[in-house]
């Protein structure tokens, strides 16, 4: 029996989500990409998880550096920054360019524009999960960057009428009636 067939697939948005801008460096390249899927695995020491489709090139940068950065981003982030980072490939695109970030500790940048806060992030292990890999990172620097409320998926859905990329770990492909 086929997930579809027993269960409704809006169930899944009643789940919280963030809107998060995960970046990372491989050689000296530099890349990001939005992701839903961030959350924090333990306090002692602080750990979180981000969860990645295996098509993107932010993927295999991480799988090929061990390090990644998290920017929180605010209700003041636009449709615009989120499609250039959301909906575009790093390997056609040079995402950073005309954005406003610094370079972390770890290496990898952290996004100033429209962050609320950032964590710097070692991987310490990858769980494959079939289309997508769960990165478990050790946060080594997190700092806050403005007073913004942080977005949520929810709030990307209803105010921004933001929808999910293919590779999103939430999308769904509509059924034929």
């Amino acid at each position: 029996m086929k997930s579809e067939e027993i269960m409704d697939e809006k169930v899944l948005y009643t789940l919280n989500y963030g809107v998060y801008l995960i970046s990372t460096k491989f050689q000296d390249k530099i890349n990001g990409q939005i992701a839903n899927v961030v959350f924090q695995v333990t306090s002692e020491p602080p750990k979180i998880a981000i969860c990645l489709n295996k098509k993107n090139l932010t993927h295999l940068m991480i799988l090929n550096s061990g390090i990644f950065n998290v920017s929180i981003l605010g209700r003041s982030c636009n449709m615009k920054f989120i499609g250039k980072f959301g909906f575009k490939s790093g390997r056609d695109i040079n995402k950073f360019e005309d954005v406003n970030y610094i370079i972390g500790k770890n290496g990898a940048p952290i996004v100033k524009d429209f962050s609320v806060a950032y964590l710097e992030c070692e991987v310490e292990k990858m769980l494959d999960v079939g289309t997508h890999s769960l990165f478990i990172g050790k946060v080594t620097e997190g700092n806050f960057l403005n007073e913004d409320t942080p977005l949520t998926y929810s709030y990307y859905h209803s105010e921004l009428k933001g929808k999910e990329p293919e590779n999103a770990p939430t999308f769904v492909k509509k059924r034929k009636e």
